[in-house]
């Protein structure tokens, strides 16, 4: 019989765990805060963060950080987009990177007439560092190629190009913060600039509570045109919802003829 050296046998129990835990459906090892599994069920508290005191500025009084302003001012010296993706790589502010394995930043053709903006990579768009690659994303390809178009269309004119609210994946696919949606906005509002797309689709909820700074909910407004930054946005039903709710498909489909039509337009 062969002896393997502990190290060896501890390596291959371990690896074996981890294989079982796959296989179970885990695919989150960090979470926002330390969770007593032990604890009653409804009783689960999040854990206080240490309150970490910022240095003193030149009044002797703590001296704040502002996450947002820091978005701005960050954002504004980007004169193109891969400086924007440097800028936002080197963005301290936001926790969620810590827990990511990539940045997320875009996918498609830049140039492209319209452009997509999600929500927050989910689990493949983490591995993979491109946004809509998922269940969801394969939705997305399919809807668009309905109509003729494609991230990967050799025509320019009916490419797409692709971003995110949020760059960095949250923790068990969580909605992200009204802070984190915050901070994120001035990167996405520059994203936009740069790439300045003819058409902006708003896909989901959460892109347009952020560009439109509303509280209406998606199925309100879902299909009426609105502006971002001097541009045409249209609010569409996000692919994930069509999955769970099939029946929206037609309002999504009539939402692409109204994209083509305001396309023809423009032309």
């Amino acid at each position: 019989m062969t002896m393997w050296p502990d190290w060896e046998r501890n390596f291959e129990i371990a690896r074996a765990a981890l294989d079982w835990q796959v296989e179970m459906g885990v695919d989150e090892a960090i979470c926002d805060a330390p969770i007593n599994r032990y604890d009653l069920p409804g009783r689960v508290e999040r854990a206080a963060r240490p309150v970490a005191v910022p240095p003193a500025g030149a009044s002797g009084q703590p001296a704040t950080a502002d996450p947002v302003a820091a978005a701005r001012a960050a954002a504004g010296v980007a004169t193109s987009l891969a400086a924007l993706r440097d800028e936002l790589a080197a963005y301290p502010h936001c926790e969620l990177r810590q827990g990511a394995r990539n940045l997320v930043f875009s996918d498609g053709q830049e140039g492209a007439r319209v452009m997509i903006v999600g929500e927050a990579p989910g689990r493949e768009e983490d591995l993979q560092g491109k946004p809509f690659v998922g269940e969801a994303g394969q939705l997305l390809d399919r809807m668009f190629a309905a109509i003729a178009m494609g991230r990967a269309h050799p025509d320019p004119r009916r490419a797409l190009y692709i971003t995110n609210i949020l760059p960095w994946r949250p923790p068990q696919n969580r909605d992200p913060s009204p802070g984190e949606r915050a901070m994120m906005r001035p990167f996405v509002l520059r994203h936009i600039e740069l790439a300045a797309p003819d058409i902006l689709l708003l896909m989901g909820r959460i892109p347009a509570m952020t560009l439109l700074e509303t509280s209406e909910g998606i199925t309100r407004i879902r299909g009426q045109w609105r502006e971002v930054g001097g541009r045409p946005a249209l609010p569409m039903f996000h692919p994930a919802y069509l999955l769970r709710n099939p029946a929206a498909k037609r309002e999504a489909w009539a939402d692409l003829l109204e994209l083509q039509a305001r396309l023809r337009e423009l032309t």
